[in-house]
């Protein structure tokens, strides 16, 4: 088996429907434009008031392979 590289990023995804929408988003979006995605982590969870409703964000860290 052929050794391999992988490329970390770090992302901040957004949700008004909670966290766990706010991470998918997030590695969505990235799926849009990255190739091989393999791992995302939950670094940070937070939610801030606007407007008398929540905004729920997901800092994710993203791995994918780099060809």
């Amino acid at each position: 088996m052929a050794d391999s590289v992988y490329k970390v990023i770090e992302l901040v995804g957004t949700s008004t429907k909670g966290w766990e929408d706010a991470a998918k988003n997030a590695v969505e979006k990235a799926g849009e434009s990255l190739k091989n995605l393999r791992i995302a982590e939950i670094v940070k969870l937070d939610v801030t008031v606007e407007d008398g409703g929540f905004r729920y964000r997901a800092r994710v860290a993203l791995s994918f392979k780099v060809q």
